[in-house]
């Protein structure tokens, strides 16, 4: 086992490295082929090894799976497929021995239609109490045929559906998943509650998911494209939500990192007021195409619309939704969009490999915390699972054309020669591994030096020690067109090519690290990032 490095303290979170683990695809730890919180604990030792300072595990309550866990049934309990909530707790209390914190998911939106609140509610029928707590409407038209408005999904499909009764519930994601009444008390209690039930145990943040979704506009208007306020989309009293949990989170000296989709920087920045949420992620960055000039910018407009509330940036290359990097850093298009996802579209992975080691480079020099998506330090490519094996729902719901989110969910590779590529010991894994998958295996990478997971290491252990890498100033250094070249405190420089041909590096005495080979005389190839050292 890996020995625990000291833990970050006093604002650890503006500069630290959480690793997100996706419960299901990293680890089984009883052989039923879903991963698990024994297989978690079992490879605590890989994220020591790593170097991460946090573990943000998306959400392990009970749930019916219908969206991976995202339709909650109870935020109390930890779903049988994962565990217990005795194994949640000897989990966090394990990773705080070896100097990781963990971030658990909430789901405040929603709730699971099996939730016993929607249960109750969908018993107690049209004006009960028990309805208040969801959005209930009677329908639209001479018999109350149609939906009560027009609101697009943020899934494909309709965000309406009618039970028995006649009334209509709503649900801005699948049927399954019917949305809360945050303008009811009781809604905003439960929340409260269900915060300090997981701070008493330990875990050190929480991640908000759909932050910027749960106040609707109490009168359910119409949605106009380009017209303002949007109907349900960062209202402004979300704003006393999140200041009621910055209060119970500061009790424990806990943390938010906010789902924020928002292209209004200053809107966006609003959220990250000193009394409302710590971090929110960086969408921006996330979906910027491998292109020197839009990279630059996202940067720069990152940087700015958190320096005015004073908050740290997030960088972030993948996650559990999104198409792997090096699959999409390989392809002609390199930005990311849900709207362009496609069966079939070519990537060169040789390619997308260079490009992502390059990234990894880039976005750990940036002032900030970063996130890392379980199995990016392996580069693992995107999957194109097969059709029958299919179990996102953004699949189903787009009549088949959108492949879903499980490409970048497909189980991990622990162990070259073991079944299943060491995921688990014994049945098949829920998604499966591609033919390969066994050549980006952990103990395999671990033995090899130019590897992406000795790459991802090397780089970690650097900007621990590195006084200059983490959060403060950046300065941009003059630069070819297609080169990103900026410098960190304490004479730190990252050089970035994007470019097709090698170009001189900036005066330097050391080398600390490069994503690759450097040229005979010193060049920087393309594709390619170094850090570099000035004494």
């Amino acid at each position: 086992m890996a020995a625990p490095h000291p833990p970050r303290t006093d604002s650890w979170w503006r500069d630290a490295v959480i690793y997100q683990i996706y419960p299901r695809s990293f680890a089984d730890g009883d052989g039923d082929g879903t991963g698990d919180l024994a297989g978690a604990r079992a490879r605590l030792s890989h994220l020591a090894e790593l170097g991460v300072d946090a573990v943000w595990f998306t959400p392990w309550y009970a749930s019916p799976m219908v969206d991976g866990g995202y339709d909650v049934a109870d935020y109390r309990a930890v779903d049988p497929a994962f565990g217990t909530l005795q194994e949640a707790e000897k989990l966090i209390a394990q990773a705080a021995e070896m100097g990781i914190r963990v971030i658990v998911d909430i789901v405040p939106n929603h709730v699971s239609d099996q939730h016993a609140w929607f249960r109750a509610a969908l018993e107690a029928g049209p004006g009960s109490p028990e309805r208040e707590l969801f959005h209930f409407r009677p329908g639209r038209g001479a018999d109350g045929e149609l939906p009560p408005n027009d609101w697009p999904s943020q899934f494909a499909g309709p965000t309406w559906t009618r039970v028995p009764d006649g009334e209509w519930y709503l649900h801005l994601f699948t049927p399954e998943q019917p949305d809360l009444n945050w303008a009811h008390p009781a809604v905003r209690r439960e929340h409260e509650d269900i915060l300090r039930f997981w701070f008493e145990r330990g875990v050190a943040g929480v991640r908000i998911d759909s932050a910027a979704l749960l106040v609707k506009d109490p009168a359910l208007a119409d949605f106009t494209e380009g017209v303002d306020p949007h109907p349900y989309i960062d209202q402004d009293g979300l704003h006393d939500v999140y200041r009621s949990w910055r209060r119970i989170a500061d009790e424990y000296g806990a943390v938010f990192v906010g789902e924020v989709w928002l292209p209004d920087a200053e809107r966006f920045a609003r959220y990250l007021r000193p009394d409302e949420l710590h971090t929110a992620f960086n969408f921006t960055f996330l979906t910027c195409p491998w292109d020197a000039g839009r990279l630059r910018r996202a940067i720069d407009d990152t940087l700015a619309e958190h320096a005015p509330v004073g908050a740290p940036a997030t960088w972030v290359l993948c996650n559990h939704d999104v198409t792997r990097t090096v699959t999409r850093y390989g392809r002609e298009d390199t930005a990311f969009d849900f709207a362009t996802k496609a069966f079939g579209t070519p990537t060169d992975l040789e390619r997308g490999t260079r490009r992502a080691r390059a990234a990894a480079l880039l976005t750990l020099a940036l002032p900030g915390s970063v996130y890392l998506y379980q199995g990016e330090e392996l580069g693992l490519p995107e999957a194109e699972v097969p059709l029958d094996r299919i179990q996102d729902p953004m699949h189903f719901r787009s009549g088949g054309t959108d492949p879903g989110r499980d490409g970048c969910r497909i189980p991990l590779p622990w162990e070259a020669g073991a079944p299943h590529a060491g995921f688990g010991p014994g049945a098949e894994p829920w998604l499966p591994q591609p033919e390969g998958w066994a050549g980006y295996a952990v103990d395999r990478q671990s033995q090899d030096p130019a590897s992406m997971l000795s790459l991802y290491r090397t780089a970690l252990a650097l900007r621990r020690a590195e006084p200059g890498f983490g959060d403060g100033p950046l300065t941009w250094l003059p630069a070819p067109a297609d080169v990103l070249a900026f410098t960190r405190p304490a004479g730190l420089l990252c050089v970035v090519n994007l470019s097709a041909a090698p170009v001189d590096l900036p005066p330097h005495d050391r080398v600390l690290l490069a994503s690759g080979p450097l040229t005979a005389d010193g060049g920087l190839p393309g594709d390619t990032a170094v850090w570099l050292r000035t004494e």
